[in-house]
């Protein structure tokens, strides 16, 4: 049975300029669906995290990935930021609707509102460029010729054809896969080869009917099993890579459970949000000749930074909160005591600005922002903050010796077994009182329904301890920080908020925490995106 689909061949293709033309030679051709079958995969449990498939999480899931210099993270998606709000620096750019643009990013985010609007060239809109397809020819350039002629889940094959010119007019090409036009990737000049034109087939449903070996895209693509997790964008929306155990092939296992391309790997670009592909890099990265993956780049460049989370002094020796020697001026400078009459009442976490994260059941609710959260535990797993008043002729809070910790925008940037540090001015074994702050190494529990059934919500809570229980945060803890430490980058992150907990320093009783990101977007809207922010402004 033939398929009602479209078989592309690219064979000196005009980009955008020749796209109708273009069109009309590919619709011509047809394959046979028994030449797209694919053997099936048995180990998909392997490398596919099924639980993490329902989440759903696409290239713009930014708990997951960095979001485009276009872009910015609102609830856990990459939306597109209007033209003005781009960096201002940039190269000139022509768009298909024939105006030009101060900035790629501009452009972009134009394209966002209209999708027509597609990126033709850079510098202004005069005169036309031709180009020719033949080399490095792959699923991933395939898909974003696809995208730029209209078919939104982008192609369903890629295979070669024997050549009708001289392949010496013809070139290479690179795609992040990310790409809304072929005009967007870098071209280079062939080398004559027998290897033939490239030629691809446009993804519809009439093309792939459903097979029991498929795995599902979040967009409704359906791929062979076999090519989840392997560190290539088959699924268009990148849903195949984002949820995953281990990579196939060559791919780049992220922490975050993202499968990366190899070459990614030390390309002095962040691509895991936990940045360990930048890491053990021995020489520079190679810089780019002027195309607009280095135009990309290069807009990133001028997004605002945020400093946070350096720390001044660094320990090898792990000391107890429960039962431990007193922490050292500058150890934690984020940390914040809460007093009520004179007497240390709960601890807190300096974040920035005027403002500190603490337990809701920490504070009285006229001096606070609560977080609502329907629960039987509410009081006990809110976060609040706490706003300091400013002395009078200052426009900032000046708090000395303080650095704020920064503030986690993704619930992947640490895992379980991942060491943690808790402190406080808590009570010790026996309800003993301390006079100096406390700290002490933990590592995270994976999801302590077993320790407390029908009380822990492991999207709202974290756990942490030790398998002994030495080392725990106790009474007079509450509200104080779980700060887990970005060995990649060298800064902190407050990932939980001290909460409740049972038997404090007893095995089988870990602590539970707050989990912070969860709750990154209600933090922002009150202090301000601005202040926590470090990446997807």
């Amino acid at each position: 049975m033939k398929l009602g689909h479209v078989i592309l061949l690219l064979l000196c293709f005009y980009l955008s300029f020749c796209e109708d033309n273009f069109r009309k030679q590919g619709q011509s051709k047809a394959v046979k669906k028994s030449e797209l079958t694919s053997t099936p995969d048995t180990s998909q449990k392997d490398f596919v995290d099924k639980k993490c498939l329902i989440e759903k999480h696409t290239h713009l899931s930014c708990n997951k990935v960095f979001c485009q210099p276009w872009q910015r993270c609102i609830d856990g998606t990459c939306l597109c930021k209007l033209p003005y709000q781009c960096p201002k620096n940039g190269t000139r750019v022509c768009s298909t609707n024939g105006k030009s643009y101060s900035t790629y990013c501009q452009q972009k985010s134009f394209e966002c509102v209209r999708p027509e609007a597609k990126f033709l060239k850079s510098g202004a809109c005069t005169g036309e460029g031709r180009k020719s397809l033949v080399y490095s020819w792959s699923i991933t350039q395939a898909n974003v010729a696809c995208l730029d002629l209209g078919f939104q889940l982008g192609a369903l094959d890629t295979h070669r054809r024997d050549p009708d010119l001289n392949s010496a007019e013809c070139l290479h090409v690179r795609c992040r896969g990310l790409e809304t036009s072929l005009a967007e990737c870098t071209f280079t000049k062939g080398v004559h080869n027998s290897e033939g034109l490239a030629a691809m087939v446009c993804y519809t449903e009439e093309a792939a009917p459903p097979k029991k070996d498929s795995f599902q895209c979040v967009n409704g693509k359906r791929i062979p099993q076999k090519k989840a997790c392997d560190g290539v964008n088959d699924c268009v929306d990148n849903s195949d890579e984002l949820c995953c155990k281990d990579c196939r092939g060559e791919g780049f296992l992220c922490k975050s459970g993202v499968c990366i391309p190899k070459q990614y790997k030390c390309n002095g670009e962040l691509d895991c949000i936990t940045g360990e592909d930048e890491v053990g890099c021995e020489e520079a990265a190679e810089v780019l000749t002027a195309d607009m993956d280095a135009e990309r780049k290069f807009i990133k460049s001028f997004l605002p930074k945020l400093s946070c989370g350096v720390k001044n002094n660094m320990h090898i020796r792990r000391k107890r909160v429960v039962g431990g020697k007193p922490a050292k001026m500058g150890d934690f400078p984020w940390q914040i005591a809460i007093k009520e009459s004179d007497k240390i009442h709960c601890g807190g976490t300096y974040i920035g600005g005027c403002w500190i994260l603490t337990a809701a059941h920490c504070v009285r609710i006229s001096r606070t922002h609560r977080y609502q959260l329907w629960t039987s535990f509410t009081d006990w797993i809110r976060p609040a903050l706490i706003e300091m008043k400013k002395r009078p002729g200052e426009k900032q809070c000046v708090l000395s010796n303080s650095v704020p910790a920064c503030v986690p925008w993704s619930p992947y940037l640490f895992q379980p077994n991942d060491k943690c540090i808790i402190s406080g001015w808590g009570r010790e074994k026996g309800n003993q009182k301390v006079y100096s702050l406390k700290w002490g190494e933990v590592h995270i529990i994976n999801n302590c329904s077993a320790f407390y059934p029908g009380r822990y919500f492991e999207k709202e809570m974290e756990c942490a301890g030790t398998d002994d229980g030495s080392i725990d945060a106790c009474k007079g803890d509450s509200g104080g920080p779980l700060v887990c430490q970005d060995d990649v980058n060298n800064v902190t992150y407050v990932w939980g908020v001290v909460s409740w907990g049972e038997n404090c320093g007893k095995s089988g009783f870990p602590g539970v925490y707050t989990k912070v990101a969860n709750y990154f977007d209600w933090i922002s809207h009150h202090v301000g995106r601005s202040l926590i922010s470090q990446h997807n402004v």
